[in-house]
């Protein structure tokens, strides 16, 4: 076999004699798993190695999303020098080709990281990308099998904890998922995953004070962080600060100090900027509270506008239908909707099945902000539930806003009798929210019962619980 073999951070073999390109693999490893900006530096490992099957598979993957017209060229080299591959960079070779090949098959590119992962269990990036590919398949079960299946040779590694911790809370098991993430920041009190993670347990929690001075606390170290988890970590402290009752003023400056601030960074992302903006000023606009932010709504919609923020993200498309249908561009958001129908209709039969719920959620969103909430009510039905819409590709924290704007479009259409059955039972597992008691004050309140004055007297008390 030609060349000499190195090992990677994980121990398994490659075939190069470039230190320099394992070098390079190790730094994107790390990249990835911290949510690092510096992603790109996989590139180097090609330019120190041409014929490195791994570094090559590894560009391909990396550039698929952010430059795919050049994904097709490191595809191919993995290709031609294969023969002469390790197994092991045949295995993540196979696993990531069914990911990035047209017409992909999640269901076989997942089965193929399976296969990897019980072969070569330390690879915690292999796991990291399979994970991904749950998440945007909403099958947190799966995610949750994954990571239990390497954890054993895994034990003393932090982020496998919190990788651990993510999938156990999208399935409700917030004891569990508070352990994990605990003993991940014992580790490695750094990992940024495993902070928001435990954001997630202590926002469920309702603990939103807890949460907020945790974050805070932990933002130093934020730094070195993509532009979508640093603003999403700051997004989770604006949510905090907003299920908390806090004052406005607190939302407004997390939103123009640490999301948009972004913007003036020279390698921001700018769509991973918009997607924590627009989410977060969809909740002050259920919340009645969007006047204090209509200019930034403005300013963000005038961006928009611009397609090439379209397409990306399927949970993103549908909080810029909302932003279009909001500010009156109405061509502008049939556009993209137009767009997301023709998407669907070239699926397959098996993936058109599990976007028709995405779409329906985009029509209604559409809808929703040019003010027709009773249309809207028919797309999302009448058992709707945030919670089964995860294929957009959204956390329960970030599809919770459709939960909220479903009651709000059931209370304006005289469905004040449902908002009530729906709400007693959503209260019970989260009782220390007031806003979603100040719903079920007016959902009473409607129907002229006496339970308004006891419902809205807990508001009360609640709202005046977290924050000074």
């Amino acid at each position: 076999m030609e060349g000499g073999v190195k090992r990677d951070q994980w121990g398994y073999q490659v075939r190069t004699s470039s230190e320099a390109c394992i070098s390079a693999i190790n730094d994107y490893y790390h990249e990835v798993l911290t949510y690092g900006r510096e992603r790109s530096v996989i590139l180097k490992a090609t330019v120190r190695d041409k014929d490195c099957v791994l570094a090559n598979i590894l560009v391909a993957h990396f550039l698929s999303s952010s430059d795919p017209s050049r994904a097709p060229s490191h595809l191919h080299a993995a290709v031609s020098r294969l023969e002469q591959a390790t197994s092991y960079e045949k295995a993540v070779f196979d696993a990531v080709k069914s990911l990035i090949c047209e017409n992909r098959d999640d269901d076989v590119a997942l089965e193929s990281h399976f296969k990897l992962l019980k072969d070569f269990p330390k690879d915690l990036l292999s796991l990291k990308r399979a994970q991904v590919l749950c998440f945007y398949m909403g099958r947190p079960d799966l995610s949750l099998s994954l990571v239990q299946q390497v954890l054993p040779q895994n034990e003393q590694e932090s982020y496998v904890y919190g990788m651990l911790a993510f999938p156990l809370l999208e399935l409700g098991r917030m004891a569990d998922a508070e352990k994990a993430a605990r003993k991940a920041l014992e580790i490695n009190k750094q990992d940024c995953w495993a902070q928001h993670n435990f954001c997630h347990v202590l926002q469920y929690q309702c603990r939103f004070k807890d949460a907020v001075q945790f974050m805070e606390a932990c933002s130093s170290s934020w730094g070195s962080l993509s532009s979508f988890m640093i603003t999403h970590n700051w997004w989770h402290v604006a949510i905090c600060y907003l299920e908390g009752h806090s004052p406005i003023q607190r939302v407004l400056e997390v939103y123009d100090q640490r999301i948009w601030k972004e913007l003036e960074r020279a390698d921001a992302s700018v769509p991973e900027v918009y997607l924590n903006a627009v989410g977060l000023i969809l909740r002050m606009h259920v919340r009645g509270e969007l006047d204090v932010f209509k200019d930034r709504l403005k300013i963000l919609v005038s961006c928009l506008t611009d397609k090439g923020n379209w397409f990306m993200e399927w949970h993103f498309d549908v909080l810029i239908l909302w932003a279009l249908a909001n500010a009156n561009e109405l061509s502008k958001a049939e556009d993209l909707l137009k767009g997301l129908r023709s998407t669907v209709f070239k699926m397959s039969d098996k993936k058109k099945q599990l976007m028709q719920r995405g779409l329906s959620l985009a029509e209604a969103m559409y809808e929703y902000g040019r003010g027709n909430g009773k249309q809207a009510l028919e797309f999302l039905g009448p058992d709707f539930d945030a919670a089964d819409y995860k294929i957009i590709g959204a956390s329960d924290e970030q599809v919770d806003v459709f939960n909220e704007v479903w009651y709000s479009m059931l209370l304006n259409t005289g469905q004040a009798s449902k908002v009530i059955e729906v709400l007693g039972t959503r209260i019970k597992k989260r009782e220390g929210v007031p806003f979603l008691w100040r719903l079920l004050e007016r959902a009473y309140s409607i129907v002229g019962s006496k339970e308004a004055t006891i419902v809205g007297d807990k508001a009360k008390v609640l709202e005046s619980a977290y924050f000074e």
